[in-house]
């Protein structure tokens, strides 16, 4: 249920957010966006990361919910990237290579879906094979891109 729950309101948050997205009032509110929706893709991953290394127990259902909340929240943050959003933690060449910036944000969507298809079958062995992937395609969208 409490899965439900963050999905549908994540869903209405993204049935708002992207068609506007063009439209924050603020840079600032851009940044709050994409800095929000990457903290709860963040801490869902975080959990998965802890299981797949074996620093708290595996929990099938666990892993299940946080893969989903992953896989549906690596959609979002890419709409708070517009033009005249620069700041935050972001490096200004989110901007300068646009590119490579969004080859990296899709490698890391593709990774999150494949991530969520790991969790489903219900093993930790699937979920470490598909956690270091991830892991990575998060990690060198941060080396490139990301103060620290």
């Amino acid at each position: 249920m409490k899965v439900f729950s963050t999905l549908a309101l994540a869903a209405v948050v993204a049935t708002v957010a992207l068609p506007a997205s063009a439209q924050f009032a603020k840079p600032e509110d851009a940044i709050k966006y994409r800095q929000s929706a990457l903290s709860v893709m963040g801490t869902h991953f975080s959990r998965l990361g802890a299981m797949a290394n074996g620093k708290m127990p595996f929990d099938a259902k666990s892993a299940q919910e946080s893969a989903e909340i992953v896989a549906f929240m690596s959609k979002l943050p890419w709409a708070g990237f517009g033009a005249g959003t620069e700041g935050g933690k972001s490096k200004p060449e989110v901007w300068k290579e646009q590119a490579k910036f969004n080859d990296l944000a899709g490698k890391m969507e593709a990774e999150a879906v494949k991530l969520n298809a790991a969790a489903k079958a219900g093993n930790v062995d699937s979920l470490k094979a598909a956690f270091g992937p991830a892991a990575s395609s998060c990690k060198s969208c941060h080396d490139s891109f990301r103060n620290k």
